[in-house]
């Protein structure tokens, strides 16, 4: 039976490296301890973890280094995408087998809808663990689409929409899942009570705050809108400083940094690095934010 149980908070972890550009494990179950404190629900190794950069070896470790320091305190979700259907077949079974709980699939780009589609359901059949298709910007699955999949494939089940703007598409997702897709929103966590009014039952996105989350998704659920937002102003310039593209892996780490979580901001290369401005300027929201370390 497919886990359709998945609800709430889901940090994508950020990637801890040394001075040398090598994991640093310490860190890692670090953070997976500094997230599950704040109340997190689930993790994710995905493209904020700067998956996409990691060797075959290097993604087994991870792994297996997230689900063995979780220890079933949360779901664990791992981002399996690859260009081709073999290949992302190839590392869902090993995600599988190191002990994940889902795994998130961005689809093949410059394919049609039906390779698309396609895609998807050879995967499904392949695989024994619940799908998230990650709906992203450079990637998009229309909402119909996505709908059909978990109609016609019970382990594709779940959708992390993050093609802008996210609140109307989590809308038109659930229309055309008719109650079999369960959605997420993602893009930095920057329209959480708009995605939670359409009917996002979680979300999933930086690991540097995840506190800013957690509170607003409690409020929500408890009924309390009106602080639920209050809440999620409290956190906007924090927000803004994140959702810049590029800079927002080195400003992510830069946080956790400051947390006490990790010892170096080291982003793998290519990347776009923030100016010292930037940096200060994060520095001072999150002193205005009195976060505790870690």
């Amino acid at each position: 039976m497919t886990d359709r149980s998945f609800r709430g908070l889901f940090p994508i972890l950020a990637m801890p490296f040394d001075n040398k550009g090598n994991i640093d494990e310490q860190s890692l179950r670090k953070e997976v301890e500094f997230c599950i404190s704040t109340g997190a629900d689930g993790l994710g190794l995905a493209m904020a973890s700067e998956i996409n950069k990691l060797s075959e070896t290097e993604r087994t470790l991870v792994t297996k280094t997230v689900v063995q320091q979780t220890n079933g305190r949360a779901k664990v979700v791992i981002n399996t995408s690859a260009p081709s259907t073999k290949l992302t077949m190839q590392i869902s079974h090993n995600a599988a087998e190191l002990g994940a709980d889902s795994v998130m699939i961005i689809p093949p780009v410059g394919v049609s809808e039906y390779e698309v589609r396609s895609y998807y359901e050879d995967i499904a059949k392949a695989i024994p663990l619940p799908i998230f298709i990650q709906d992203i910007t450079s990637a998009p699955v229309a909402p119909a689409l996505a709908g059909k999949l978990a109609q016609d494939n019970s382990n594709i089940c779940y959708a992390k929409v993050e093609t802008l703007p996210t609140p109307p598409r989590i809308s038109k997702a659930l229309e055309k899942g008719n109650g079999d897709l369960i959605v997420f929103g993602g893009a930095g966590g920057s329209f959480l009570i708009e995605e939670l009014e359409r009917g996002a039952v979680g979300t999933m996105p930086w690991a540097s705050i995840p506190e800013a989350y957690k509170e607003t998704l409690d409020l929500f659920l408890d009924n309390k809108v009106d602080e639920a937002r209050k809440q999620m102003l409290r956190f906007e310039p924090m927000l803004r400083i994140l959702s810049q593209p590029g800079v927002s892996f080195a400003l992510t780490k830069e946080i956790l940094k400051i947390r006490g979580i990790f010892k170096s901001t080291k982003v793998r290369s290519p990347y776009d690095a923030p100016d010292s401005s930037t940096v200060a300027e994060t520095h001072r929201i999150l002193k205005d934010l009195q976060l505790s370390k870690y």
